[in-house]
């Protein structure tokens, strides 16, 4: 994730993988600090599908917490 600084503007979404074809869901539009705040408090399950968009990159939360990025 390119983007990296806590201001920076960010969609945090869910991706639904039992739909067919997968289903986004955006839990929430603003600063990325806010974002992981709110990622942080879903359920595992949910965290696992769970994924960050900058103006100029996409990574999943999962990989951006555990440091695989």
């Amino acid at each position: 994730m390119r983007t990296t600084y806590d201001n920076a503007t960010v969609r945090l979404y869910h991706l639904d993988g039992d739909v067919e074809g997968g289903a986004a869901h955006t839990l929430f539009y603003g600063p990325l600090l806010d974002a992981l705040r709110i990622a942080e408090q879903q359920p595992e399950e949910v965290q696992d599908g769970l994924f960050i968009a900058t103006d100029n990159d996409v990574v999943a939360y999962v990989d951006l917490i555990g440091g695989s990025f």
